[in-house]
């Protein structure tokens, strides 16, 4: 069983959405609360990568 865990920045209340992130069978899994269905599948580092791209971009 996948063990999602949701980010610390989203609130508790109803209706709001965050991206969760997982680690299963080597690869990390990112999906949207509000659409659990379709996970994303990455490596650290291509989430690494992503994070410094949306840092560099919108500092």
């Amino acid at each position: 069983m996948i063990q999602w865990q949701k980010s610390t920045y989203s609130g508790g209340a109803a209706g709001n959405e965050c991206v969760e992130i997982a680690y299963s069978e080597g690869k990390l899994l990112l999906r949207e609360s509000d659409d659990p269905t379709r996970p994303l599948s990455t490596t650290l580092e291509g989430l690494h990568s992503l994070l410094g791209h949306i840092r560099a971009t919108h500092a």
